[in-house]
């Protein structure tokens, strides 16, 4: 959709177009060629709506003559229109100004139905011409500030986020002009305010949360922490799979070798693979899914696609050897396995789910099933534990959302609708377990991002944004610290990140991050391997073809000496159990300690001492001393004979050295 906009005083029409990035003035006439484009202006970001400003706001002192105001999904840029005049600024030049319309009403409402047509008065934009404001009494004035503080003599910004706001006001360079006739930035008279501070505060309580998070930045780490030369991936795994999956110590690939082979590598010995043969793990099965034990670097249980779930231990030090004999073989499904997840409290603790349409829950310690729940009617695309522990979230190909309390009841205690698409889905939980996120299609097939509240599934989801279009499942990572969700899918070469907030908007689009190839998975690694000094608050790897890359999302910070503590909270020690299956299916409920990230030679950046303001430019006193003409006349002596050099400096050639007489041929 083009929204128009048109001057009757100058004859200009603006067109812009809803999402697009351009901006066009054209010059209407009453004879061919009745349209001629003026300017083609190129914004940074894409439109969501146009307004014109009104004629009375205009700096008429510098010739410009329209003012369009370009909304944006985080911020409004001013786009300013200037005939370029010889004597811009001094003068108010006639020819481009005829007396406008006014702002005074020219009847009321019930003379026009009576049939009355007056026309509203023109008004003249002379400087000299516009009326003077009379100043307010005392005593009104002293009711406005009192209004305006609260009635009290608290800090007028108690209560105001700090944060700054969406809402920006660009410079000159903000919005390109491709034409001389148009220029963006604010002119002196456009917004009259009592307080540039009040003004921002008022537009930010009007626009929302913002997030310090916006800028962040992902980035390969240096070549020496990849693992290279990764040969026979298995590419073909289910969309309910992420395709690899990471701990603190090492990685487990699915690898397209008969037997269901999975390739263990140390996190220790980065480099390159070598040519002979690798130790693996024999699956016999092909492999469906896989996870590591959170709380044992050393167990990974995996599905395979006959129905049976395989945990393996892996010795010390990595792989030396083929392991052909699993430590645990968990049976009770009757056909072949979507998905695996470990409990993230209790030790232990395992759930799958199948294409039998049961999930089932297993307790290591004892290697039986414990639980059995019911209720979906179609493939169960994903499940997700709430941060508790106490809850699991499934989403399924039948349309629904559905909330279990595996330990009161082996039906959903909460069912609402879910995603329309029917190509896969994926579901977290968010903002301390208030929310629950979910990731699927809609019913033209674009990835959508859906956001329910975990207390009401059958209300629907309160808020949803689209993403873009691609056949692959975008699978979510959330960081409970930060509040911010990284999703990418299998196949992709973009990873989206977003922040939540449990309000609106709900979703804040933060920088994306573009790897040069499509990748096969990314998996994330606990917070304590971040490296705080780099401002990085979440570390995964990137699994390619041939490689295995860590990725580091970094918030870009000046005072980077400094620990940020606005960043860092305290940290759940997610990699200790909180209690033991045992005690879970019991009734007990415990959560993960908290510690935190600073590292002991690292001050808070919010003990920083404040630096005192340095003077960018020389006092005006130094400016407005009057000097003599003589004093004019020896500065610019002195400055000639620094420029020619001291005459009584020797000149260059009498440092030569000359040739000795006997050199001299005769």
């Amino acid at each position: 959709m083009v929204i128009p906009l048109f001057d009757d005083d100058t004859g200009l029409l603006i067109l812009a177009g809803m999402g697009d990035t351009v901006v066009d003035c054209f010059e209407v006439s009453a004879s061919e060629p009745f349209l001629s484009q003026v300017s083609h202006c190129l914004t940074d970001t894409s439109t969501r709506g146009v307004a014109m400003v009104p004629k009375v706001a205009l700096d008429v002192l510098s010739c410009e003559v329209m003012r369009v105001l370009q909304l944006t999904d985080s911020c409004i840029v001013p786009i300013s229109y200037q005939v370029p005049r010889k004597h811009s600024g001094q003068e108010f030049h006639e020819d481009l100004y005829p007396d406008t319309v006014g702002t005074t009403p020219a009847m009321s409402a019930e003379e026009w139905w009576k049939g009355g047509n007056k026309q509203v008065e023109k008004v003249s934009l002379h400087p000299d011409k516009q009326p003077k404001q009379k100043a307010p009494p005392a005593k009104q004035m002293a009711a406005k500030k009192e209004l305006a503080s609260g009635g009290s003599k608290e800090d007028p910004a108690r209560g105001c986020s700090t944060s700054s706001s969406p809402l920006s006001t660009p410079s000159s360079s903000a919005v390109p002009s491709r034409s001389p006739s148009s220029t963006s930035g604010l002119s002196s008279g456009f917004l009259h305010s009592p307080s540039p501070s009040q003004s921002a505060k008022a537009i930010q309580s009007m626009m929302g949360p913002t997030s310090k998070f916006r800028h962040i930045q992902g980035a390969v780490m240096h070549r020496d922490t990849h693992i290279t030369n990764l040969r026979g991936l298995n590419l073909t795994t289910p969309g309910e799979c992420d395709g690899f999956c990471v701990n603190r110590q090492r990685v487990a690939v699915p690898l397209a070798i008969s037997g269901g082979q999975i390739g263990i590598f140390e996190r220790s010995q980065p480099g390159r693979l070598p040519e002979t043969a690798l130790s693996t793990i024999q699956n016999s099965v092909n492999v469906v899914d896989l996870s590591w034990d959170p709380f044992d670097t050393h167990r990974l249980a995996v599905a395979g696609d006959d129905a049976k779930i395989r945990v393996w231990q892996v010795p010390e030090g990595g792989l030396k050897e083929t392991l052909t004999e699993p430590e645990v073989i968990l049976q009770g499904h009757t056909e072949k396995i979507y998905s695996i997840k470990f409990h993230p409290l209790a030790s232990g603790l395992l759930v799958s789910s199948s294409y039998d349409l049961t999930v089932r829950l297993w307790n290591l310690e004892s290697r039986e099933q414990v639980k059995l729940l019911t209720g979906h009617q179609d493939q169960v695309f994903g499940m997700a534990w709430s941060p508790d522990g106490k809850l699991l979230a499934t989403v399924c190909k039948d349309g629904k959302v559905r909330i279990y309390d595996p330990r009161k009841s082996t039906a959903p205690v909460q069912e609402g609708p879910g995603p329309e698409g029917q190509r896969g889905a994926r579901a977290v939980w968010v903002c301390e377990g208030k929310y629950l996120l979910v990731s699927g299609f809609d019913s033209r097939s674009e990835r959508v991002l859906y956001l329910y509240s975990a207390e009401s599934l059958s209300s629907g989801a309160i808020a949803s944004t689209s993403i873009d279009i691609s056949p692959s499942t975008l699978i979510p990572f959330y960081d409970p610290d930060t509040s911010v969700v990284i999703l990418t899918a299998k196949g992709d070469t973009r990873v989206h990140i977003y922040e939540m907030f449990p309000e609106d908007p709900y979703f804040i689009e933060c920088s994306s991050f573009n790897s040069p190839e499509p990748h096969k998975g990314l998996a994330f690694l606990p917070k304590s391997e971040c490296n705080v000094r780099d401002v990085e608050i979440a570390v995964g790897l990137l699994l390619t073809k041939t490689t295995i890359e860590p990725v580091a999302f970094r918030v870009p910070r000046v005072k980077k000496e400094f620990f940020q503590d606005d960043v860092y909270t305290d940290t759940a020690v997610c990699w200790e159990p909180a209690l033991t299956a045992s005690a879970w299916l019991s009734g007990s409920n415990g959560q993960h300690k908290k510690i935190s990230l600073k590292p002991k030679d690292m001050t808070p950046v919010s003990e920083a001492p404040k630096e005192a303001p340095v003077r960018k430019y020389l006092p005006s006193s130094v400016y407005l001393e009057e000097k003599t003409d003589e004093q004019k006349k020896d500065e610019l002596l002195s400055a000639m004979v620094a420029k020619l050099g001291n005459m009584d400096d020797p000149l260059p050639q009498e440092s030569f050295e000359g040739v000795d007489e006997e050199e001299w041929d005769d």
